[in-house]
Order: C-alpha cells, then sequence, then structure tokens
C-alpha cells in the first residue's frame, strides 16, 4: 500500500509538472547591436509553432506567448535572421539578452536599361514586348488559375494538374499536416501578416511553413502561377497562392 501511494504522487508530481511546462507563458527579451550592443527598435520576432509575432520598441524589448521548445524567429533589416529555441531557463527567468549580426551587403554595378529606347513614346512602345500572363476559371472552383506566357498548352495544363490523382501539396506536407494548417493562422496575427507583406524574399514564409524556400517556386508551378507572379509577389501574395491551391484540391477531393 506504501509502493502504491508513493507512486501515487510522484505520478502526480510528474503530471504536474509536465502540465506547468506545456502552459503557454510569457518571456521577455532586448534585442541589441552585436557590434554597437545598442537596442535595436522595430524588430520582428515570430513564434514559428504558434504562428504569432510582435516587434521590439524603442528600447529593444520585447515580450511573447511561448511554451517550452517553440522556435522564435527573429528578423531586422541589415541583420542577419536568426532562430532561437525557448528553453526552460527562459521560462524560468523571464527575460533574455540577443543580439544580431549585422549583414555584410556588397554592391555591385547595377544595369537598368534593358531596352534601346530613343525617348519618343509612340516607337518605345512598340519596342518592349508585352507579356501576357492568362488565367483559366474552372467551374465549380472560387477561383481562377494562372499561366504565364513561357507555358506551352496552358489550358491542358491546368486541366492536368488540376485532375491529377497525385495532390502535389501532399508531396511537399505529408509529413507536416500542421504546417498547412498555418496557412490560415498567418491571417489572424497582426504582426505577422504585415511582416509577410513588406517582404519578398520567402525567408520568413518558409520557416513558418517548414520548407526549403527553394522548393516555393516549385510548388507555385504545380499550382499553375506565372513565372512573373513567382518573382515580383510579396510573400503574403505567395502565402495566398498556396493556400488557394490547397483549399482548391481540397475541394476537389471531396468531389
Amino acid at each position: 500500500m506504501k509502493y502504491f501511494i508513493a507512486f501515487l504522487l510522484l505520478f502526480t508530481t510528474t503530471l504536474t509538472f509536465s502540465q506547468e511546462i506545456q502552459t503557454s507563458k510569457k518571456v521577455t527579451g532586448t534585442i541589441v547591436s552585436n557590434n554597437t550592443l545598442l537596442p535595436l527598435a522595430n524588430v520582428n520576432i515570430i513564434n514559428v509553432n504558434k504562428v504569432k509575432g510582435t516587434m521590439t520598441n524603442a528600447k529593444g524589448y520585447f515580450e511573447i506567448d511561448v511554451t517550452q521548445s517553440d522556435t522564435l524567429h527573429i528578423t531586422s533589416i541589415g541583420f542577419q535572421s536568426i532562430k532561437v529555441r525557448v528553453t526552460s531557463d527562459w521560462i524560468k527567468n523571464g527575460n533574455a539578452k540577443i543580439q544580431l549580426t549585422e549583414k555584410a551587403i556588397a554592391l555591385e554595378e547595377v544595369v537598368v536599361k534593358r531596352y534601346q529606347l530613343t525617348g519618343y513614346l509612340e516607337i518605345d512602345t512598340k519596342l518592349i514586348p508585352e507579356v501576357e500572363n492568362y488565367r483559366y476559371s474552372i467551374s465549380g472552383l472560387p477561383n481562377a488559375y494562372e499561366i504565364g506566357d513561357r507555358s506551352p498548352n496552358a489550358f491542358s495544363r491546368v486541366l492536368n494538374s488540376i485532375f491529377n490523382p497525385a495532390d502535389m501539396l501532399y508531396n511537399f506536407f505529408g509529413n507536416k499536416p500542421k504546417e498547412l494548417k498555418k496557412l490560415k493562422e498567418m491571417r489572424k496575427d497582426d504582426t505577422v501578416r504585415n511582416l509577410l507583406e513588406s517582404k519578398f524574399d520567402r525567408e520568413t514564409l518558409a520557416v513558418l511553413l517548414g520548407i526549403d524556400k527553394n522548393d516555393i517556386p516549385e510548388i507555385l508551378q504545380h499550382c499553375n502561377y506565372s513565372q512573373s507572379f513567382i518573382e515580383t509577389a510579396n510573400d503574403m501574395q505567395i502565402m495566398d497562392a498556396i493556400s488557394q491551391c490547397y483549399e482548391e484540391y481540397k475541394v476537389l477531393k471531396k468531389k
């Protein structure tokens, strides 16, 4: 009987401790430059696991909801992005000082002139080739598919993509079903949404989705988005495109 009581107490203590660890708590921190040690304002901090974000104030201070082992993705213009794991010590102590390293940017010669323009509008408009992107609407689906001018047999590709039984998105996210659910969560948090709207490097988006950023163009090509869209859209538009493609696949899968 004594052994049973001792075991019960040990089990209850362990369970309580485990629940305390998993409970969402706030951690705070201060972000500074590793060169000057001065605080950095407007640094973006995103909890990748919870898809929640915040920014540092003028003193480099921030606070954010976390659970143990969550990953924080920290980005700022002109500095190297870093990932920080939330440890039990950080949760216990509550505060941490994080240093960001400045990027070394080498300026190279940039050639802006692409076409030999004359300065006369009537002539120059004929010299610049038109680039057309085509979108095809499929009955029963709420959105259209986009095809660039470089894609031969555009309409056939759309049909083949839609009715292909091999779900391309699940090939990328098959082992990460939670990552697909993040597509909707990204729009709910103001910090995450505003950050994605201002970025074009796919870095933060790739971290949130748990994929390599080099996979993103391939995903969009399978979803029949044009090369010009893939190259020029901001991260928020790219996220919406992947989300749209995924939702359409789910509709077809149900049917």
